[in-house]
């Protein structure tokens, strides 16, 4: 008998901040990292944003550790200096840890605050312990490779962490684009992601036809090829997008093929294509 295959890993993305709520900064970094993810073949099932408070952290912490394991749970911003940033402090209190200086990042504070003072910038008492802030990590987090700057990216296992079949791994990065890319690639991907997913065939098929002529032939497929994953985008050029094993996307591919093909031979068809395309004009 074969091997029983181990559970696909998923993963969740907590972003953080009263700012994106607000719709005063643009979250990019979850749809970022939905495609990083879909290159991997591992499955996003979530990504929540909650404001800048411990209670809300806390649920949703909750909320994604209570998902199918092995899971990794990326929160995203809520780390600086600034009395806002409190994701550390807020994971550290739904785990039970104490906040504790990791020695590698005061260090990285240290020279940031010495370079600022060479500059002939007075470096007050406050400002060097706002700053010192960002060095207390969860006592149970290790540093993650990739941080250009003194904001910190750690991750924390939770039950044997995220490489156990029933743990879980919270990774806590910067919200700011550049150093969160930087740190994921360099950092998360290599020690939690890769060779855990189950890359998938991605085919997209394009028509110019309003999104319901299409729907028998989106019907079937449901029916017949129920692992395929199928999405429908409707536009001025409508988008057919079907994920899955390559055999089974490209026979649904073929069915939609050809059912476009009599389509185009149909000449009411036709005339509903050129009404639906001069609404867009």
């Amino acid at each position: 008998m074969s091997e029983p295959s181990a559970p696909l890993l998923r993963v969740s993305v907590v972003v953080i901040g009263d700012e994106i709520l607000g719709g005063f900064v643009q979250d990019t970094n979850s749809g970022w990292i939905a495609q990083r993810l879909t290159a991997l073949g591992i499955p996003l099932d979530r990504v929540v944003t909650v404001p800048d408070s411990f209670e809300a952290v806390d649920e949703a912490l909750a909320a994604e550790l209570s998902r199918a394991r092995p899971r990794v749970v990326v929160t995203s911003g809520g780390i600086g200096s600034t009395p806002d940033d409190i994701t550390l402090e807020a994971v550290a209190r739904h785990l039970g840890d104490e906040l504790v200086a990791d020695p590698a990042i005061d260090a990285r504070i240290t020279q940031a605050l010495e370079w600022t003072a060479r500059q002939g910038v007075t470096v007050s008492e406050g400002h060097e312990r706002s700053l010192r802030r960002m060095a207390r990590v969860p006592s149970r987090a290790h540093l993650l490779p990739g941080a250009d700057g003194v904001a910190p990216g750690v991750a924390v296992d939770v039950d044997g962490g995220s490489l156990a079949d029933g743990g879980a791994t919270i990774v806590v990065l910067p919200g700011v684009p550049g150093e969160l890319r930087r740190i994921m690639t360099e950092g998360v991907e290599p020690a939690l992601l890769a060779g855990r997913g189950e890359p998938l065939t991605v085919v997209e098929i394009t028509h110019g036809y309003p999104e319901s002529t299409l729907n028998p032939v989106l019907n079937r497929i449901v029916e017949e090829y129920p692992d395929v994953h199928l999405g429908s985008y409707p536009a001025a050029v409508c988008v057919i997008r079907l994920k899955g094993a390559a055999d089974r996307v490209e026979a649904a591919a073929e069915l939609v093929r050809a059912f476009l093909a009599e389509l185009h031979r149909d000449q009411g068809a036709i005339r509903v294509r050129e009404r639906w395309r001069r609404r867009w004009e």
